[in-house]
């Protein structure tokens, strides 16, 4: 059974008018494209001139147009910038506390030759709960290069598994930018789609990660730059166990307290309904800003005064993770205020008529949304969050669960096929000492067959649970 036919918004047909919009919507986005990938624009920037043309030629008064825009970006950074914020600072505690390395380690070396794929899977999973991809990326290439060399395994049989689980969780897990924006759109319960994530995310990384690492480490062959490979031995070497560091069920656990509060919350409010005090004390927890607020308040202590740091340098680490997410703020707000004007200037009215007249499934829709917005931009984030602005009027009322699948199925759109406009596409290939076409073969049909598998995962669970 599939999600049901996307249905117009109005009862009124096809016009004129829906086909300027449709038009300009194309043409807005080709804009952002081009600012982006020719001209070296900040996508930030981009996305405001996009807004900007997408508004003037749909016809809206040009004040309209602005305060549409400001409305979107204050209402995406309210929802989910305080979030993001917090995930960055828990994120920059546990790397400098060295448990992000406790994790790594203690993983590893219970792992033999032929069980690394997996064991390299499984860390970047659990890493990529909490941290961007970028973040978890940078902070995993160490432990793979220094792994592959001294283990004489093949640098893709690591890389590729610890591609796979950062980019799966980053699609499509909260508290990553653009799954938060996208249950923010689409009024999706959180904790729900946290759990729906959860489940999609393990076959997905199995068949992206180890299995096609599998394949692929047979037909390229690449080297970490030697550089990189002698800096990162020779730190390994000398410094890596000299500093006081957490245990590892203690960094574990720090990574997990978030998502068990909001887990927690969401079984509570489908098994055990009600008005009763642990009701009310579950969902104070379980919202996300308070669970991200406790852990970090939680790694704060543990890893930072538990450790003898003293509250200056506490603060200073604070303060360093905050710097990182500062752009991907100000995109995720851009995002925010391009969808709003989708939805003001009727596109989204105007795409839901044209969705019902191609009999096309809501989960496919907001899939195919994404893809199209991720092959053009470059930006996962923007294209969960132009997506699901498109989706939202056409989501309204529906059950919880579905919801939550039309967020999943846009989340895994958003990171089809990673190709040169995209960050990560780059860091990829020179972290990894790929060429272009041998990035590719990896990185960009990895990211593929996450999107694939997500919308797999998104249809079969709607099957089963709608």
């Amino acid at each position: 059974m599939l999600a049901p036919l996307a249905v117009p918004l109005a009862a009124a047909p096809w016009t004129g008018h829906d086909t300027r919009l449709i038009t300009m919507v194309a043409v807005a986005i080709a804009v952002i494209v081009s600012l982006i990938t020719l001209f070296d624009f900040h996508p930030f920037i981009a996305l405001i001139a996009g807004s900007l043309v997408l508004g003037v030629g749909s016809g809206s008064e040009l004040a309209k147009v602005v305060e549409s825009f400001s409305t979107g970006m204050g209402d995406t950074l309210g929802s989910t910038g305080a979030l993001i914020a917090l995930g960055a600072i828990l994120g920059k505690l546990l790397a400098d506390s060295g448990g992000v390395d406790r994790i790594v380690d203690t993983i590893g070396s219970r792992s033999g030759p032929r069980v690394l794929p997996w064991s390299m899977a499984l860390i970047a999973a659990i890493i990529g709960l909490p941290m961007f991809f970028e973040v978890g990326l940078v902070l995993l290439i160490p432990i793979i290069v220094v792994m592959a060399k001294r283990t004489h395994t093949p640098l893709v049989l690591l890389a590729v598994p610890a591609l796979a689980g950062l980019g799966t969780l980053h699609a499509f897990v909260p508290p990553h930018p653009g799954p938060l924006v996208a249950v923010s759109a689409l009024k999706a319960d959180i904790g729900t789609t946290l759990g729906l994530g959860l489940v999609a995310a393990i076959p997905t990384v199995i068949v992206a990660g180890p299995l096609y690492a599998k394949f692929i480490a047979r037909h390229v062959r690449t080297e970490a730059p030697a550089e990189l490979v002698k800096a990162l031995m020779t730190a390994r070497e000398t410094d890596g166990t000299q500093a006081r560091t957490p245990g590892f069920g203690t960094s574990l656990g720090a990574i997990a307290l978030p998502v068990v509060l909001m887990l927690a919350k969401s079984i509570a409010d489908i098994a055990f309904p009600g008005d009763a005090w642990y009701n009310h004390v579950l969902d104070f927890l379980g919202t996300p800003l308070v669970a991200m607020f406790l852990a970090v308040l939680v790694a704060m202590a543990v890893f930072g005064w538990g450790l003898g740091r003293s509250k200056a340098e506490v603060r200073t680490i604070v303060t360093a993770g905050l710097p990182a997410v500062a752009g991907i703020l100000l995109i995720v707000g851009a995002g925010g205020g391009f969808k709003q004007l989708i939805v003001d200037t009727g596109v989204a009215d105007a795409i839901g008529k044209a969705a019902a007249e191609a009999h096309m499934p809501t989960l496919v829709l907001g899939w195919v949304l994404a893809v199209l917005i991720r092959l053009a931009t470059g930006s996962a984030t923007v294209a969960t969050t132009a997506a699901a602005g498109i989706m939202a009027p056409m989501a309204a009322g529906a059950p919880p669960v579905e919801a939550s699948l039309i967020a999943l199925a846009v989340g895994a759109g958003s990171l089809f096929f990673s190709h040169v406009n995209d960050a990560g596409f780059w860091l990829s290939k020179e972290y990894f000492g790929m060429s272009v076409a041998q990035n590719i073969k990896t990185w960009s049909v990895l990211s593929t067959i996450v999107a694939v598998m997500g919308l797999a995962m998104s249809l079969l669970m709607y099957a089963v649970l709608v």
